[in-house]
């Protein structure tokens, strides 16, 4: 699993890209077509046209990082395809990351308080 700062903005671009991109072509989709800052400190996720594979782009203060991920055997669970961006939760993210159904995950807003024994 990838370590994501606290308050960090994951971005899911919903239509598939050209895979043949590498992390300055994929900086530039994401300004020309998505509207997004690729140098904001975002983690960018992009999809292949073929589900099975994923490529995440950030900017770590220093230079663009592109992580590059196929499943072996399985598919990614992608929301449908239409034109712009979906806000994913590191939750979420991490779900979508490791192959689970990203969208059958909650995050909890917050954690309950024990109450008075009975």
């Amino acid at each position: 699993m990838i370590a994501l700062p606290s308050g960090v903005r994951i971005l899911l671009a919903t239509r598939p890209v050209d895979f043949r991109k590498g992390a300055h072509g994929l900086a530039a989709l994401a300004a020309e077509v998505l509207q997004e800052d690729p140098f904001s400190g975002a983690v960018l996720v992009f999809r292949s046209r073929r589900a099975d594979r994923a490529k995440i782009l950030l900017w770590d203060g220093s230079g663009l990082v592109l992580i590059w991920k196929q499943l072996e055997g399985d598919a990614f669970r992608w929301p449908p395809v239409v034109d712009g961006v979906l806000r994913l939760t590191p939750v979420e993210f991490a779900a979508l990351f490791d192959g689970i159904d990203w969208r059958r995950v909650q995050a909890l807003r917050e954690i309950p308080k024990p109450g008075a024994p009975a």
